[in-house]
């Protein structure tokens, strides 16, 4: 493990733990994916999924601009959110349910990785790192809209959940 002495080491351990974040990611989408039951929830996930490769693609980027290696950290924190992901997958609940567990896991995800950008952006900024800012705020874009695309499918796919819920408890 390096000492961190800078704002420069900071800014390169965390682009590094969102890598691993996003490596992890990439391995984990494709099983929510396939649990998810609405057709509009599965195409979600499939489509961020070939968006966090590009994620992967850039970061990649910004380390060879910076003669870095983007390898070396674990990022515990997805893993623990993958973890309760695999969790919900696992879960014996309705499809409607499920989606709307599959959501919500999806969405601390994202809140995860948008504080995470909105953090080694604001470091990219402050270093000069202006070519690296405007990708990580890219980065940081797409994950905004995945959050706001989440949100309206939970709206509807949680009052499918609650009125299941309620024409079962009849």
């Amino acid at each position: 493990m390096s000492k961190i002495n800078t704002l420069e080491d900071v800014f390169i351990e965390q682009l590094r733990d969102l890598y691993n974040a996003e490596n992890q990611l990439i391995k984990a989408l494709p099983k929510m994916a396939k649990a998810a039951h609405a057709r509009e929830l599965k195409e979600g996930f499939e489509h961020h999924l070939e968006q966090t490769k590009e994620h992967v693609n850039r970061l990649e980027k910004i380390f060879e601009k910076l003669e870095r290696k983007p390898t070396g950290k674990t990022c515990k924190a997805m893993q623990g959110l993958v973890e309760e992901g695999a969790e919900t997958i696992g879960e014996n609940a309705t499809p409607e349910a499920k989606d709307a567990a599959l959501i919500a896991a999806a969405q601390r995800v994202e809140h995860y990785e948008i504080a995470g950008y909105g953090s080694v952006r604001t470091y990219a900024k402050i270093l000069g790192h202006d070519e690296a800012a405007e990708t990580l705020q890219t980065t940081l874009d797409e994950e905004a809209e995945t959050d706001e695309t989440l949100t309206q499918l939970a709206e509807s796919i949680n009052l499918e959940a609650a009125h299941l819920g309620e024409s079962a408890e009849l």
